[in-house]
């Protein structure tokens, strides 16, 4: 068997090199193309720049390399596919009007069609008529406005508890000193977790039954699983005719997540049809929506897919958005505040001059609230939740940035180089300051990182494949902050030592450590 391996590997490395050196010498590229990086590794390319380390993210290495290459160049993925990087707003603007419709949909990886039931999740699915109405039917009908309004007592009473928790720990543990260490981190995703999950399909995991928890853990562990797999590139990304061969098993491993997570859903799909047939009085969510219009033959998913998968693609999808997004960027926003006193206290005092300390905060009090906002938008321009966007391929050949960007060319934007750059936040670019965003006297107090049109700032993407989810995101993002804030003193376990910013990278962009804080109560134990 080893003898067998050895044979396998040499023939393998064998092709590969001379399908790169074949392709060095008779297929280079006449177009005019951007830049390529420097530092490429024979066959591989570039694909090392994409593993990232704890030294430095994927996305902090292709930031130096456009200081090098200017705000567009490219990278090889192996000996023949190339991708675009841009950091650039003007560039960026350029893709998401001129060549929207070519850059429409998402890149093909192996582990997109193994986790995603071969593209039939809504956020990678091909650009078409089925992603067009499954579009049309999640902003509408799921993500709407309405919809969100219709559900925001779930984030109020998920918050409440939560709220509690908290507090009823700190009553149990409290020391001599009247603080209690809580990981703010951990706290931010089980509550997140519950929120998304009441919304999507009336059920909360954390916190239940002994059976609920075991779900919930199942559950967790499936979609860690989904955002490591993800964001991993196989060999057969490289080179197409690799695909027999499973280098690593992680193709293997990828089916199995892709299975299990369908088989938690697809469970809740059972028990919300049994529900509706017997016709109990339980309140619509988001499941309940898709059951009861998926089925209509004028949509062409019903052709496309069978209703089943469409259903749980689409329930996995708002989860998987829902439970990463807004967890990770209350965890930065904490972070930023607790290095950041008195942007803390600044932020604190609003809410007791606007709100009170004899009331809760509701989700009416946010409009006045316009600091907060402010420090939302600023965490969001530092520490986008996806750094490096959704990775979108040409269909079609374009120019961009006077450049020939041939068809089957992929496209990345690196948000968090272009949130940075100095020419357009000047010199403190990468510096803590909510107040460049208030209207009264911020140079970028007119910013709306809703409409995607504002392309210095564009952390919910821009063009066609923008995300739809941006009102529920920043209903939370607002909501839960002013809660938090306005229940509890937060501060660092150490004076002198200040919170680990460190990132992980990847296709979602984690801290890296854990986020200890200490809490303690600041309103009447009345309102706990």
């Amino acid at each position: 068997m080893e003898f067998s391996s050895a044979i396998y590997v040499t023939a393998t490395l064998f092709f590969l090199l001379l399908h790169y050196y074949r392709w060095k010498i008779l297929g280079a590229p006449k177009e005019k193309l951007p830049p390529e990086a420097g530092g490429a590794r024979p066959i591989l390319g570039h694909i090392h720049l994409l593993m990232g380390s704890r030294r430095r993210t994927t996305h902090v290495s292709l930031a130096a390399l456009a200081d090098k290459h200017g705000p567009i160049f490219t990278i090889r993925l192996g000996p023949r596919r190339r991708a675009a990087v841009v950091s650039s707003w003007r560039i960026a603007k350029e893709l998401f009007t001129s060549c929207d419709a070519a850059v429409a949909s998402r890149v093909k990886t192996r582990a997109v069609r193994h986790l995603t039931n071969n593209f039939a999740m809504f956020g990678f699915a091909p650009y078409g008529p089925y992603w067009r109405d499954l579009r049309r039917l999640v902003s509408l009908e799921l993500l709407s406005s309405r919809r969100v309004q219709l559900l925001s007592h779930v984030c109020a009473s998920e918050t409440a508890r939560a709220v509690k928790e908290i507090f009823d720990r700190w009553e149990g543990k409290k020391g001599e000193s009247g603080w209690v260490m809580v990981d703010m981190k951990e706290w931010f995703v089980e509550l997140n977790f519950n929120v998304i999950l009441k919304m999507v399909v009336g059920k909360r995991l954390c916190g239940g039954t002994a059976a609920a928890g075991e779900e919930m853990v199942r559950c967790r562990r499936v979609i860690e699983g989904f955002f490591y797999f993800l964001g991993k590139f196989v060999a057969a990304d490289a080179v197409p005719w690799l695909g027999w061969f499973d280098f690593g098993g992680y193709e293997k491993r990828m089916k199995e997540t892709a299975a299990e997570f369908n088989g938690i859903v697809g469970r809740w799909l059972e028990e919300h049809r049994r529900k509706k047939v017997s016709g109990g009085d339980k309140e619509q969510d988001l499941m309940d929506v898709l059951v009861s219009i998926a089925g209509d033959p004028s949509h062409q998913f019903a052709g496309a897919f069978d209703v089943d998968t469409v259903i749980k693609s689409t329930c996995q999808g708002m989860i998987l958005g829902g439970t990463e997004t807004s967890s990770v960027m209350l965890t930065w926003m904490m972070s930023l505040l607790l290095n950041n006193r008195h942007v803390l206290i600044k932020a604190q005092q609003e809410l007791d001059k606007n709100v009170g300390r004899e009331r809760l905060v509701k989700e009416s009090d946010i409009h006045n609230l316009v600091y907060l906002q402010a420090i939302v938008k600023e965490t969001l321009r530092l520490y986008p939740v996806g750094p490096l966007g959704g990775p979108r391929e040409f269909t079609q050949d374009c120019i961009l940035g006077g450049y020939e960007i041939p068809k089957g060319t992929w496209v990345t934007v690196n948000l968090w180089k272009l949130h940075r750059d100095p020419e357009v936040w000047s010199d403190d670019a990468s510096e803590f300051r909510p107040e460049r965003f208030l209207t009264n006297g911020g140079a970028h107090g007119n910013v709306d990182v809703r409409s995607g049109q504002d392309f210095e700032m564009i952390p919910f993407g821009a063009g066609r494949r923008s995300c739809p989810g941006y009102t529920l995101g920043l209903h939370m993002l607002h909501f839960v902050s002013a809660r938090v804030l306005q229940a509890f003193e937060v501060a660092r376990i150490s004076d002198d030592e200040m919170v680990d910013m460190a990132e992980t990278g990847g296709g979602t962009n984690h801290k890296a450590t854990p986020l200890r804080v200490l809490v303690a109560p600041r309103l009447p134990r009345t309102l706990y």
